[in-house]
């Protein structure tokens, strides 16, 4: 595996931000020290047939990591795709069935291997372990948020103050991304800037669990 600095010379280049500053550096010395591979993570929601321009951003990153040696998890949102990301929308997402989203899921692992090596990645769906979450574990994960935290984010935040409705079922979206990967011990997440807020949500409901 290359040197730390070598290695963060490579994986910045293109990035917009990391969150917390030093951590990707802290995460490779560790890498270093443990001798172990990072674990990264893509979670993507089938819904819609094909992957977007932004997938594809993200998706060359991770190939640049599987290059230096991590090992790449994506995430197949089949059961978040049920609920909707609601990120940037100011109305709720239309409700998908699950022959639509396996028949867009199909599609995404198709394309998936145009970029990384699919070999060396490993694609999984979230509804492995998210159908099986009884009510008291979803209090539990409910608890990580408060209202106040939850209307940081940017499109809640307006559609509260438009007086535009937002379901309750849409407040547990980033709380069911972050405990994607609370179950997959992820190391670090990869994402869109409209995936802040998720992916800020994943790194608090790693350290409540």
């Amino acid at each position: 595996m290359k040197p730390v600095a070598e290695q963060l010379k490579i994986l910045m280049r293109g990035v917009a931000e990391v969150l917390p500053a030093n951590s990707l550096k802290e995460k490779l010395l560790i890498s270093q020290k443990e001798k172990r591979p990072l674990l990264m993570k893509l979670g993507a929601d089938p819904s819609a047939p094909d992957l977007h321009l932004g997938h594809a951003v993200c998706l060359r990153k991770l190939r640049e990591f599987q290059i230096l040696g991590h090992q790449i998890i994506i995430i197949i949102g089949d059961f978040t795709a049920r609920i909707g990301d609601p990120s940037g929308r100011l109305k709720t997402r239309p409700v998908l069935t699950k022959k639509e989203i396996f028949q867009n899921a199909k599609t995404y692992t198709n394309q998936l291997s145009k970029i990384l090596d699919p070999g060396r990645t490993k694609i999984i769906f979230n509804s492995q372990w998210l159908e099986k979450l009884i009510l008291q574990e979803v209090i539990k994960l409910a608890a990580v948020f408060n209202v106040s935290r939850i209307l940081e984010r940017e499109d809640f935040k307006k559609r509260f103050q438009k007086g535009i409705e937002i379901p309750l079922h849409e407040f547990l979206y980033p709380l069911l991304q972050g405990y994607d990967s609370v179950r997959i011990r992820a190391d670090i997440e990869v994402g869109g800037m409209d995936q802040k807020f998720n992916l800020l949500a994943g790194r608090d409901v790693q350290t409540y669990f």
